[in-house]
């Protein structure tokens, strides 16, 4: 059944389309041609504009001070955001490098930068190799099957990331089951529950579990991430807790689950391409293109939101200040304008000016090692690789925020 435009833009507050490519690329396209910046009025949420194109979404991006993050940085239900302006308004509300603006974010974001600047990510790439082909090796263990999206993608990034922190691997398990919890707060197989109070509850777990890690790494400082947040000092005085476990949060979560999601999803793009994949095995000098190509083409996290400053305009649509804009980094990610042939999966596609890790001073944190697994992971498979193809149909997530295949079975012969 054709989209109409109203039905496209309802369709990206809905989480089940982000589980349907079809279906989300459909509704976006049509956006791109029809009304690239349109109004939605989804049931159950608060109103917002949806900015669909490449260049509007940069547009936004660059004007930093014109749209801000806060209060809104993310879609969720009206529910969701009282609930959230409540908690903001007791001092106890998370409180991410996502959720801020300068002059906080600036200096918030100093506090994790020198630990993914290149020096360190050269420092680290011997461990995450090693863990790469930890991972290869359970597959070939695995007997010629499995589902690589629950045994090998969602575990591999999750020890990197959390080995940075300098979290006990006994913990890691726990680590999954929260982050799962937190981005498919919208899927029926990970949600905790369904009230917003229940999705609350998720926060309020990780936050107990990092203000006890923050207690220990200011008693026992140690070399890792963690310690480094813990004992950080903000304009002369040390995070509160809050604002340190809101750092845990977004360091254990979103570097893990958007490259578990990237993962997952390029092996997936590279099964359904076998063109692209034997190009790939004949051609491994392209694997830095590989890499960015997948990442435009799973596109893990959907959206951020920013909020008007002052009455403006975008793409000739009058904007008022306190609107709120959706940016849709899967939509921008397919532009006709920007990208030749976007529908195409191509390893060798250069250049490649997605948008996945964001753009400005937004720019995403863990961009650098997001790359350095991919390239890791895949540099040990493929030349291992005799043999793949699909053993069932694969499963997205359903999400507004970060998301991919949470099922992807796979039959293969590794040597």
């Amino acid at each position: 059944m054709t989209l109409t435009v109203d039905e496209a833009g309802l369709a990206i507050a809905d989480p089940k389309t982000y589980a349907d490519d079809r279906r989300l690329h459909e509704a976006l396209a049509l956006l791109r041609r029809e009304s690239p910046v349109h109004r939605v009025d989804a049931p159950g949420y608060n109103p917002f504009w949806a900015v669909t194109k490449h260049e509007d979404i940069m547009e936004v991006e660059r004007n930093h001070d014109r749209f801000l993050n806060a209060p809104r940085p993310l879609l969720a239900t009206a529910r969701f955001d009282e609930l959230n302006r409540q908690r903001a308004q007791d001092g106890i509300a998370l409180r991410t490098l996502v959720h801020m603006d300068d002059p906080d974010h600036r200096v918030f974001r100093a506090i994790g930068a020198d630990w993914f600047r290149p020096r360190a990510m050269r420092d680290l790439e011997p461990r995450v190799r090693e863990l790469a082909r930890r991972y290869v090796d359970r597959m070939a263990e695995a007997g010629g099957e499995c589902d690589f999206a629950r045994e090998i993608a969602a575990n591999f990034p999750l020890y990197v990331i959390l080995s940075l922190l300098g979290l006990p691997e006994s913990d890691f398990d726990r680590m999954l089951k929260l982050t799962q919890e937190l981005f498919g707060g919208d899927d029926d197989e990970y949600r905790r529950g369904a009230s917003e109070e229940e999705k609350l509850e998720v926060l309020l777990e990780f936050f107990a579990y990092f203000q006890e890690l923050t207690k220990e790494r200011r008693k026992n400082p140690t070399g890792d991430l963690a310690s480094a947040i813990a004992n950080a000092r903000v304009f002369g005085e040390p995070l509160n807790d809050f604002d340190t476990a809101s750092y845990y949060v977004i360091v254990a979560t979103a570097g893990h689950d958007t490259t578990s999601a990237t993962i997952t999803g390029g092996l997936h793009a590279l099964i359904e391409h076998p063109d692209q994949l034997d190009r790939l095995r004949e051609n491994p000098e392209l694997m830095p293109l590989a890499v960015d190509e997948m990442i435009r083409w799973v596109t893990p996290v959907k959206e951020f939101m920013r909020t008007a400053v002052h009455d403006t305009e975008l793409r000739g649509v009058q904007i008022h200040a306190g609107d709120a804009l959706l940016l849709s980094y899967p939509s921008a990610n397919r532009d006709e304008d920007v990208f030749d042939d976007p529908f195409r999966f191509d390893v060798g596609r250069d250049p490649n000016k997605h948008l996945a890790f964001g753009f400005g001073v937004h720019y995403c944190l863990g961009a650098a090692l997001a790359r350095i697994e991919l390239r890791a992971f895949f540099e040990e498979l493929l030349p291992r690789l005799e043999s793949i193809e699909l053993a069932g149909e694969p499963v997205g997530i359903a999400t507004t925020f970060v998301g991919g295949l949470k099922r992807l079975p796979v039959r293969y012969s590794l040597s």
